[in-house]
């Protein structure tokens, strides 16, 4: 469990907001790992030991573990005993149901796997996110406005009013507080993150495309900062796990981990 007063401890420890996406696939990760008893977390062990200096928080993308059957829940298992109990960690599941099967899959991730939080849908109502809401240190990080080119189908639809995501945004103001829900905004659309921190002014972000999905760090720290407090969790994951294929993988994945921490330290520097 992690309580807001922690993770913001972290942030300003570490001088970072940087969160390292966990997303490990056997088709891209260097193929002398293919040898070892665990790939999956010989590779994450190796990501971890190298990035955790810079980061604050660590999200595996449960479906690169689950795809792989029981092994792939065990890889998970020990990625998550590994990483270090100061970072803040992410089931990024995106599970949402009817009330009783949300319990089930809160129970999953907060009991049975301990994650200090999980990403969740809410397009199925109250009924997907209230039941996350309950655990003392725990959070939903639900989904707001993604970085997707698929974001455009629905989210932006527009009653007269105002977009469907905004909507959204309203309600779960009314269902958690700044302690126990984030909300995950696209890097990519920097001009609605602007407005989004607007609506919501002390909730965290988890803030997902920087690099890869070609999001502008320096403009989701101007759009989306909190001060004293950071309020964002930027996720960079394949510019990281994927820096280099070869032998040298940790180190690239080091190093550009350390230039991330270093554009964000220098960005609070010069507030």
């Amino acid at each position: 469990m992690m309580t807001r007063s922690e993770l913001v401890r972290q942030i300003q420890a570490k001088k970072s907001v940087l969160c390292v996406g966990l997303d490990p696939d056997l088709a891209k990760i260097p193929q002398h790992l293919l040898l070892e008893e665990d790939p999956i977390f010989a590779f994450n062990k190796a990501i971890i030991d190298a990035t955790h200096e810079f980061a604050v928080a660590y999200k595996p993308n449960i479906a690169f573990y689950e795809s792989l059957g029981v092994s792939g829940w065990t890889s998970l298992r020990k990625t998550l005993d590994y990483i270090p109990k100061e970072c803040f960690t992410i089931a990024d599941a995106k599970r949402g149901d009817i009330g009783n099967t949300s319990a089930m899959y809160a129970r999953t991730f907060f009991f049975t796997y301990e994650f200090d939080s999980v990403t969740v849908n809410p397009y199925m109502g109250s009924d997907s996110v209230m039941p996350f809401l309950g655990f003392d240190g725990k959070w939903a990080i639900v989904l707001g406005l993604t970085s997707n080119p698929g974001a455009e189908d629905f989210q932006y639809f527009n009653s007269g009013e105002m977009h469907l995501y905004e909507r959204v945004l309203d309600k779960l103001k009314g269902w958690g507080t700044e302690d126990n829900l984030m909300v995950v905004v696209g890097a990519t659309r920097p001009t609605d993150l602007a407005r989004i921190r607007e609506r919501m002014p002390r909730h965290f972000f988890l803030v997902p495309g920087v690099g890869a999905q070609g999001g502008n760090l320096e403009d989701v720290l101007n759009m989306g900062w909190i001060e004293g407090e950071g309020g964002l969790l930027i996720n960079a994951s394949r510019s990281i796990l994927y820096a280099s294929e070869g032998k040298d993988f940790a180190l690239a994945a080091r190093e550009e981990a350390r230039n991330v921490q270093e554009a964000m330290e220098a960005w609070m520097r010069a507030q």
